[in-house]
């Protein structure tokens, strides 16, 4: 699965102007006289080609992709990356997206001169098919092709006929590790991150945007309190609208969903239980009495990322607390249920996800989530982003 593909086929418009090293042997970009006849007979005219502009990057499951010149126009699947390509200052060539109602771009309105187009993500919210990828006519899919395999029943013909005649795909799926599927490497938040600048040619945004997260993720660690006085947690997804059921997810997992939350060190109440993580394949569910079984002094609840903080405790942790066995729950008493994060988390919004999860589990050190408190400066955010550093 290659990017830079071996087909005999006569190369497309996409070989030529994406992928230097397919179109190279046929003469279309070689110039090798320098000259070309005109059709009407006239002088010849010099069309030296010039230096070339190509160049390639590996990452699994793609292999070496390569690209004639600098992305400009982009379609994500999912938030993560769509977020990679705004922290580098690439938010202008989004064509549209592969699930837009999981992404969330409200942080952006706290970065002076930080936006994406909301009305072109409207447009083409759930970009999956064949025929939109052509219709999009992007000059690169940050989509993981296994995924749409495994998810969406394309097969390898389709992702190479896709690849092929509009654009190449580069991407790994990398918010969870607990599909079975997924049998090619994962890389960390930050690794995919580094393979995604390396694409837009933009690797000194990233090189300060990582500068800026170790010294963020330091700093935090700093002040954690002892490992013994940290409050064990339980991860779920919201409760199905059928019966009062709840999705578990491992904190062990490496996925980048729950980096803020092994970055904070965090124990996972579901350790030793048995209870494996949501998966493509392991779609458990627990109901109240197991969740009293376990009974966490923290519960983080997924699927409510778009809601505030006084909205998520009126609706959510009032149905706890209206319910007969959800109500016994430490963590329902104690009134420490909250908002569990994204599930496609990029640079940017794992910025504010970190700060909002350490002032949920340790409000004494880092502050209340309700307060001002700011724990990362915003400004160096939007300047990253803007190319002011």
């Amino acid at each position: 699965m290659g990017g830079n593909n071996d087909s005999q086929k006569a190369p497309t418009r996409r070989d030529v102007l994406k992928y230097g090293g397919v179109a190279t042997g046929s003469g279309l970009l070689s110039g090798c006289a320098g000259l070309i006849e005109s059709d009407t007979g006239s002088t010849p005219t010099d069309t030296s080609t010039p230096e070339s502009t190509s160049y390639s990057v590996t990452m699994e499951p793609m292999g070496e992709v390569e690209f004639e010149s600098v992305p400009e126009t982009w379609v994500p699947y999912s938030g993560d990356y769509a977020d990679m390509a705004v922290a580098l200052g690439k938010a202008d060539g989004i064509t549209g997206i592969g699930g837009a109602d999981r992404y969330y771009t409200y942080f952006y309105d706290e970065l002076d001169g930080v936006s994406i187009d909301q009305d072109t993500i409207e447009s083409s919210p759930e970009v999956r098919t064949k025929e939109q990828f052509h219709e999009l006519d992007s000059d690169v899919h940050l989509y993981d092709p296994q995924m749409l395999i495994n998810w969406f029943d394309w097969d390898q013909s389709d992702v190479e006929e896709i690849t092929e005649n509009v654009a190449p795909f580069f991407a790994n799926l990398i918010f969870r590790q607990e599909d079975g599927w997924h049998d090619h490497r994962y890389y960390t938040l930050y690794g995919a991150f580094e393979k995604v600048a390396e694409m837009f040619q933009e690797q000194e945004r990233y090189r300060a945007f990582a500068e800026l997260h170790d010294e963020f993720i330091s700093n935090i660690q700093k002040q954690l309190p002892p490992a013994g006085e940290r409050p064990s947690v339980m991860l779920l997804y919201k409760q199905t609208a059928e019966a009062d059921t709840f999705s578990p997810y491992r904190l062990n997992d490496m996925g980048t969903s729950k980096k803020q939350w092994r970055d904070l060190g965090v124990p996972d109440a579901l350790a030793r239980t048995g209870i494996d993580g949501i998966s493509t394949t392991d779609r458990g569910e627990l109901d109240y009495e197991t969740l009293l079984e376990i009974d966490p002094e923290a519960l983080l609840i997924r699927g409510y990322g778009q809601i505030s903080v006084s909205e998520f405790r009126d609706t959510v942790l009032q149905k706890f607390r209206d319910h007969p066995v959800g109500s016994e729950l430490t963590a329902v008493q104690n009134g420490r249920v909250y908002r569990g994060g994204f599930l496609y988390q990029g640079p940017i919004h794992n910025l504010f996800l970190t700060e909002r999860a350490a002032q949920q589990m340790y409000p004494d050190v880092f502050g209340d989530v309700t307060s001002d408190e700011e724990l990362f400066d915003r400004q160096r955010v939007a300047d990253i982003v803007n190319g002011e550093f």
